[in-house]
Parts: C-alpha cells; structure tokens; sequence
C-alpha cells in the first residue's frame, strides 16, 4: 500500500521483481487474509462473550473460544463449505479469464479490468464512484 510520507510500502520488493499479473495475484491474497482473519478475531471475541446465552447450536458450544472449534455440529461445516465453495467460484468467475473461451496466453491470469478483493458485493454502496477517490480508499 501508499501512506504518506513512505509512499509505497514493500521492503522487500516483492512488488518491483513481480509481473503485473502475479502481484494482482499477491494483492487478490493479501485481501482475502486480510478479511478472513478480520471475520475470525470477530468470531473469536463474540463466542467468547455470549458464552451460554446464544441460541446459537442451542448453547451447546461452551469453553474458551479455542475449543469451540470442535463442538460445532458437522451440519454447520458443510454449510460453511458449501457457502465458501459459492463465494470463491463468484470471485473466480469475475477475476479471471474463462479458460473455455480465452487464449492459451491468458489461461489463470487475471482480467485486465478486474481489481483485486472486488467481487461486486457493496450493499452499503461503500465504494467511491470516483477513480481518484476509490485509488485513495485503497491504501
């Protein structure tokens, strides 16, 4: 990312020995860890806090937060997954060129017009209109 006085940040380079695609690539990652670690530390605290007062699994789920993990119904976990499984094949379909009707050359690369961690999901209509205003927001 850019913040100011630095400008962009990578003190490694990884960004200056990458091709355009492949850092698409690293920011496409950075995003979605970044979002999912964001949704665990939520889940983390909240099952800490409700601990036996959420009709959740019908307050079965109890104990430090570390070991909720396995007292979740099996039920959940392929809903999970299954959710999951939508979700990234919306975020494929929408980020890269279909293999059906795309070149060899551009077989897993990413469309020119795609921006990484957009997957056309903003119902609070959060994102800026402008490019200029939607450059800042993403630093």
């Amino acid at each position: 990312g850019a913040i100011p006085p630095v400008g962009l940040f990578d003190p490694l380079n990884l960004g200056g020995r990458a091709s355009p695609d492949l850092l698409r690539k690293y920011r496409e990652a950075e995003l979605t860890h970044g979002r999912v670690a964001m949704v665990a530390f939520l889940g983390f605290l909240v099952g800490e806090g409700v601990q036996g007062v959420t009709p959740l699994f019908d307050g079965e789920v109890t104990g430090a937060g570390i070991t909720q993990i396995g007292q979740v119904p099996a039920a959940f976990w392929i809903s999970f997954a299954a959710a999951t499984f939508a979700i990234e094949t919306l975020r494929v379909r929408r980020a890269i060129y279909d293999p059906a009707v795309c070149s060899p050359e551009e077989i897993g690369k990413y469309k020119d017009d795609y921006v990484p961690g957009d997957i056309g999901f903003d119902p609070l209509g959060l994102k800026p209109e402008d490019p200029e205003e939607f450059a800042e927001k993403q630093t």
